[in-house]
């Protein structure tokens, strides 16, 4: 085969496309995709690709090859081309990749689901590809059936499925996904919180944790009403009291969810607290033992913090939180962090834990109209902050290496 130093010519990728066929010889085909996963590590080889829907629409049906290895290529170079937003509308529309990847991603023994996992996770990260997802997974795989499938582990025998939580995670930067979460009656979230504390995957747990703090967000007005302004929307609530982004804050801080110690439990630590302040603290957090570990990933603390924030957007929010005595906990957990995002982001919270409640007609930290002289210097600060904090970064990661796309691994 060719190498991927130079991009072919028309005739060449003609002659490549003959070779991407179910009756071609074996190890022809599978040179040809071996071909194709190395152009698809670089952004040039990604570039030409793009440009010959034909040759994708080919990969595609090579999915199901009776060769293995051939397959794995094919979803090897799916991969690397979904991380690339450019060619996010050339895979759904032109080379019709969704109903192959829904259609193999339900059964239960498909042993590369969890790479389809990962290529619908890239897929959905930005807005337009994942709300033409999000229809498209209606025909073939609910979102109800796509929960079911997360919280049941073992669902796939020879795939652990973890990049479930990512894809969870971006399809509720959709008000019409948030709603299903949201549910009241359907326990979607309670199903969804043990797995704050996942330990045995990262990546899962930090997909849940993005999928709770998306569901804490405002977006200006009801999901109910945003998700009614989009095309489709195939869930509606089955509970219609408390319709609001914010009457969802109390539901979630109440008994019935009690989303509070799973947010919490990670950022705690073995530290000694006084029998005052840990009375104060949810059960789950009092008393906790000299072993205990807080969450290694400094991502997912950042989250989980950020998430804790959205809740006390609101004064009875804020009132709850206070009333079981996050403060000590987060003082601790400042006293231990060394990231400095995450330091911030700490910040920012106990800022709101131990300061006065705003004045009336304010307790809406979300809605809060800002001058805009005002708006454009606390940008400035934040960009200013923004760019200190990378520098930091940047120096501690000087000597570390990064992972690129997946190469050749036969």
């Amino acid at each position: 085969m060719r190498s991927c130093s130079r991009m072919l010519s028309d005739m060449e990728a003609e002659e490549l496309l003959r070779f991407l066929t179910p009756d071609t010889r074996p190890d022809v085909k599978g040179q040809a995709t071996e071909y194709l996963m190395g152009l698809s590590v670089n952004r040039d080889g990604c570039c030409f690709l793009r440009s010959q829907p034909d040759i994708l629409v080919a990969l595609v049906g090579l999915t199901s090859d009776p060769s293995v290895a051939i397959v794995k290529d094919c979803y090897h170079t799916l991969i690397n081309l979904s991380a690339h937003e450019t060619l996010h509308q050339v895979l759904v529309n032109e080379a019709n990749v969704l109903p192959m990847l829904i259609k193999n991603l339900v059964e239960p023994d498909y042993m590369f689901a969890e790479r389809i996992c990962t290529i619908l996770t890239n897929l959905t990260r930005h807005e337009k590809t994942c709300r033409t997802i999000f229809k498209v997974m209606q025909e073939g795989l609910s979102l109800s059936q796509l929960v079911d499938i997360f919280c049941s582990e073992g669902y796939n025998k020879l795939a652990s499925l973890h990049y479930l939580g990512p894809l969870l995670s971006n399809l509720t930067q959709l008000p019409e996904a948030r709603i299903y979460i949201l549910d009241k009656e359907r326990c979607v979230v309670q199903r969804l919180l043990p797995y704050t504390q996942y330990q045995m995957s990262t990546v899962r747990r930090g997909g849940v944790i993005g999928t709770l703090r998306n569901c804490c967000f405002d977006y200006n007005g009801t999901l109910e009403k945003q998700a009614a302004d989009t095309a489709f929307c195939p869930y509606q609530p089955e509970s219609s009291s408390s319709n609001s982004t914010f009457a969802h804050h109390e539901w979630l801080l109440s008994d019935a969810v009690d989303i509070l110690p799973h947010l919490l439990l990670p950022l705690a630590g073995p530290e000694e607290l006084t029998d005052e302040e840990n009375e104060g603290l949810p059960v789950d957090l009092q008393y906790l033992p000299e072993d205990k570990k807080r969450e290694e990933d400094s991502d997912i603390r950042k989250m989980l913090l950020e998430t804790l924030l959205l809740l006390t957007a609101t004064k009875t929010g804020r009132q709850i939180l206070k009333k079981k005595n996050v403060y000590p906990i987060m003082r601790e957990f400042h006293r231990w962090e060394k990231e400095p995002q995450v330091l911030s982001a700490c910040e920012k919270l106990v800022q709101v834990l131990i300061g006065d409640e705003p004045q009336q007609g304010m307790e809406n930290l979300m809605e809060v109209q800002i001058p805009d002289e005002v708006e454009e210097k606390l940008k400035d600060a934040d960009a200013k902050e923004q760019q200190e904090l990378q520098k930091e970064q940047e120096e501690k990661s000087k000597d570390k290496v990064g992972v690129g796309l997946i190469e050749e691994d036969r």
